[in-house]
């Protein structure tokens, strides 16, 4: 009846049509922000070691997880460990380039990046990085990766065809993670020790802006939104900030738990995540491009803050593992930290919750 009497009002009979499909629209978004994320189940992987970055490759039904000195491949249509990537010392993630077939891991320990073959998960080269390769970012625009690299502070661009570094960038800061925006041509990182976002042009390889943060302070997680251009900052002050990837500057912030690590954006539910390392996941939804509402607070498990996003399902997949209860120290030793249960490491997966009425079928 309020639409209706909105459409009456209405002198030209276009407005009203247009009004109703902005209405409409806004309600159908409403809805979706309103559908919870739910466990939906836990994948056993097992294994010694911690873990770090997940990424996903929709199209080919991959998970990639980082373990310990290898990364583990999921089929996530099976929920199954399908296969493994090794000699990785130190990996903290890999980055798929689902046009070459090929992954490209970065391998702290060593200062390499593995080329990786994604049919066969065996590697075809070792190309040399800057110190402590962390991050890591396809760029599908170029076809170039880019290793972050952590102490060297500085980005290593890798020519994917080639497998061969064409340069060396230096940031002026600790890098964290990134985002690509490949219509834009540009490239973006956290540089959480400076409270900066540096934006980099991908044909010259210069850095174009150095932006504040600002309410934001040492974020690490970072994910994009194409389509109106924003990023999405999961901050160590335990905010979530959405800022305009064109300008720099931040339009909105939600609070978020403590401990943030990973940050994800889902262009079809509108939904923006930040994963913490308290046990809990912010979902908000980008209600316009300057206005973000935090629409559900996910309970997951502590240490379980890193993430990543099919948008495929909307699935979301965490790292997690059991820990030993803490022990009180002797007299004048400091506190250790709790070691992980052998084998006990898996992947949490949450969907968002099916309607009833599509339960009840």
């Amino acid at each position: 009846m309020k639409i209706k009497n909105l459409i009456n009002r209405q002198h030209h009979p276009l407005t009203g049509i247009v009004l109703l499909g902005i209405l409409l629209f806004t309600n159908s978004s409403i809805t979706n922000a309103q559908n919870k994320y739910t466990l939906s189940k836990e994948i056993a992987v097992g294994g010694e070691g911690g873990w770090d970055y997940l990424s996903v490759d929709s199209g080919a039904r991959r998970l990639y997880v980082s373990h310990g000195t290898k990364v583990v491949v999921i089929d996530i249509d099976k929920d199954v460990v399908v296969g493994e990537i090794t000699n990785t010392p130190g990996v903290h993630g890999l980055a798929p380039a689902p046009e070459l077939q090929k992954g490209f891991t970065s391998n702290g320990r060593e200062n390499k990046a593995s080329v990786v073959d994604l049919k066969s998960l065996q590697t075809l080269a070792k190309v040399e990085t800057g110190q402590n390769p962390d991050g890591m970012l396809y760029e599908p625009g170029q076809q170039e990766v880019y290793m972050f690299n952590g102490r060297g502070e500085s980005a290593t661009v890798i020519d994917a065809k080639l497998g061969k570094v064409i340069t060396t960038i230096p940031l002026g800061g600790k890098p964290e993670f990134a985002a690509c925006d490949p219509k834009a041509g540009c490239v973006y990182n956290n540089l959480e020790d400076k409270n900066q976002v540096v934006a980099i042009d991908t044909k010259t390889h210069q850095i174009l802006n150095t932006w504040p943060i600002a309410p934001g302070e040492e974020a690490s997680g970072m994910a994009i939104d194409l389509a109106h251009h924003r990023l999405f900052l999961g901050c160590g002050n335990k905010l979530m900030t959405m800022m305009d990837s064109t300008s720099g500057k931040v339009v909105a912030t939600v609070p978020i738990g403590d401990g943030v690590d990973a940050n994800a954006f889902d262009p079809g539910t509108q939904l923006a995540f930040a994963s913490c390392g308290d046990g809990t996941v912010t979902i908000a939804h980008e209600d316009a491009p300057d206005k973000l509402t935090v629409v559900q607070t996910l309970k997951t498990e502590p240490r379980a803050r890193t993430m990543t996003l099919d948008m495929k399902t909307h699935r979301i997949y965490l790292g997690s593992a059991r820990f030993e209860a803490p022990t009180e120290p002797a007299s004048g030793k400091s506190r250790q930290r709790p070691k992980m249960v052998p084998d006990s490491f898996k992947i949490l997966v949450y969907e968002l919750e099916k309607p009833a009425a599509t339960k009840a079928k």
